[in-house]
């Protein structure tokens, strides 16, 4: 498997720091002073939601401590939206999200930082078996558990536990994997009154094609 040469921490312009502090303070600030009705654990969860993939996109280490910010506030969001997948999803991410910080800056070869490659054959295999057998039993158990949508939340949650996984080992093939799930997640969390939510979730859509754009340019010629 062949690897290509990209640093774990791409540039990001100051504009785009500036336009990310910005888009952040004021939303926050909006729901302080009670400019709309939304909950601050989601419009916490919208502003980390989005810097974090867009630093992704950008192929910028930064995007792990923020991640695990968000995870935190998506937790208490799903707790109360009784999507409990998703809830319990956000735990895993969250030691996901400390493993693959330290996988991008420290798990290339002689331990300096990774490099974007592409997904295995027996990676391939593993979660060609694995998504709908978890899928299967995870819905069995959100049944149980009287959980809203436990299909479609237990298909999304298998889903972006491999899209982690393989952003935690930096494969290209990670922007498939949440392209797929996000089309999901956008009508689920419609149809739970999550709107921001959703439109943050439209937002990741658009970034993740704009990641898998700019990443297969990188891999461009390599080989699985």
């Amino acid at each position: 498997m062949n690897k290509v040469g990209t640093s774990s921490s791409g540039k990001v312009s100051e504009v785009e720091w500036v336009i990310i502090s910005v888009v952040c303070t004021v939303m926050i600030a909006m729901t302080w002073f009670k400019f709309w009705s939304l909950p601050m654990t989601e419009v916490l969860g919208f502003v980390t939601g989005g810097a974090c993939v867009w630093l992704v996109v950008r192929e910028h280490a930064a995007n792990w401590p923020i991640g695990l910010a968000n995870n935190i506030f998506f937790f208490f969001l799903f707790l109360t939206s009784r999507l409990y997948a998703d809830m319990g999803l956000q735990v895993v991410y969250f030691g996901l999200g400390i493993y693959g910080w330290w996988n991008w800056l420290h798990g290339g070869e002689n331990r300096q930082a990774l490099t974007i490659t592409r997904t295995s054959k027996k990676e391939w295999l593993a979660l060609a078996l694995l998504v709908p057998l978890s899928t299967f039993f995870l819905r069995e158990l959100l049944v149980r558990l009287n959980g809203a949508a436990p299909l479609w939340d237990s298909f999304t949650t298998i889903l972006s536990l491999s899209a982690q996984y393989l952003l935690c080992r930096k494969r290209l093939e990670n922007w498939i994997f949440w392209i797929v799930a996000d089309l999901i997640y956008i009508p689920l969390y419609v149809s739970r009154g999550l709107i921001l939510t959703a439109v943050l979730y439209g937002v990741f859509l658009f970034m993740c094609l704009l990641g898998l754009k700019q990443w297969s340019q990188k891999t461009k010629g390599t080989a699985l």
